[in-house]
């Protein structure tokens, strides 16, 4: 995520990218799927098309936040493109891309393992106590950037009144990332279980990205951050044309949750948002309803994999 943090990647993703390519050469396939990464799999794209080989692209970029004029190149390259945001269509079909919204994967994926009952219990979590779950980001570099200020909002909150805070860790990071970094914070860590944590939570503070759809789509209300770089802030800035930061407040077309970027991601303005839902019924119910529309645009009309492999067949029937 941002911009200069990618560069210590480079080596590799080039490499990838070679080896892809003469694969490709070598196997001639059919068809090829690209799935998001537009600053690789365009690349992909070109090449693949030299080889004659239709390119399926599933899950738009984000040409309509940033960088517009990539949307010429996606018509050159692009035979059909699999969107799984509901707004995304409209745009596209204007700029000629072929294009069909299919719905979000994780619409008719997410859903809790345990009742609340039993995750209290599993977790030895007092259910008297509001609990908050922490979700700091998937990858070792953001959570390391956001978890001073989330302890922060814990120490605040936990001074106003008892309450349960759980971090459930990513596949990525692993439980004993935050021994060190959390000691002493009060935060209790878990080994996944996020959608449990998401779903029995009575406020989630998650980091901007996938996992505030996964909490919209289990109705968790949530504050959201987001912190890079101050260079890979300022650059963002002149670069980024969107009226939310959110994806939650973008499906929605209006401010649903709290944004607290960059500077603003503080623990003090994490722990006040937190506290005014803890402390207003109606505003928290409010906030429920919008993510229930939300989690509804999300579901489309039916599994999305399994829309879009009826897309991919179509495809593959107009080739004959």
């Amino acid at each position: 995520m941002g911009i200069l943090e990618v560069v210590g990647h480079l080596p590799r993703i080039w490499k990838r990218f070679q080896e892809l390519i003469r694969a490709a050469a070598l196997e001639k396939p059919n068809l090829a799927i690209l799935t998001d990464s537009p600053d690789f799999h365009f690349r992909v794209a070109r090449k693949l098309k030299r080889l004659r080989i239709p390119v399926v692209y599933l899950v738009a970029p984000q040409v309509w936040a940033w960088r517009k004029g990539r949307v010429k190149t996606m018509q050159r390259l692009i035979d059909r493109l699999l969107c799984i945001f509901p707004f995304e269509e409209k745009f596209f079909r204007e700029h000629r891309v072929p294009v069909t919204y299919i719905g979000h994967p994780l619409a008719s994926r997410v859903r809790p393992t345990l009742s609340r009952e039993d995750f209290f219990r599993k977790h030895n979590l007092d259910p008297g106590r509001p609990l908050i779950t922490m979700l700091p980001g998937s990858r070792r570099s953001e959570a390391l950037r956001h978890l001073p200020e989330l302890t922060r909002a814990a120490e605040i909150l936990a001074k106003d009144r008892p309450m349960s805070f759980v971090l459930p860790a990513s596949p990525t990071c692993g439980a004993g990332f935050f021994a060190q970094p959390l000691a002493g914070s009060g935060i209790q860590v878990i080994e996944g279980e996020a959608w449990d944590a998401m779903a029995h939570c009575d406020v989630a503070l998650a980091a901007s990205g996938t996992v505030t759809v996964e909490a919209a789509l289990l109705g968790a209300p949530m504050v959201t951050f987001y912190r890079v770089t101050g260079t890979s802030w300022a650059i963002g800035k002149l670069l980024v044309d969107i009226p939310f930061y959110s994806m939650v407040n973008l499906i929605a077309g209006k401010r649903v949750v709290a944004e607290l970027m960059q500077e603003a991601m503080t623990g003090e303005r994490l722990a006040a948002e937190t506290a005014g839902l803890l402390d207003d019924a109606n505003e928290r119910g409010k906030m429920k309803e919008d993510l229930a529309r939300v989690a509804g645009l999300l579901s489309g009309e039916g599994d999305a994999i399994s829309c879009a492999a009826d897309e991919v067949e179509r495809v593959l029937e107009t080739l004959k």
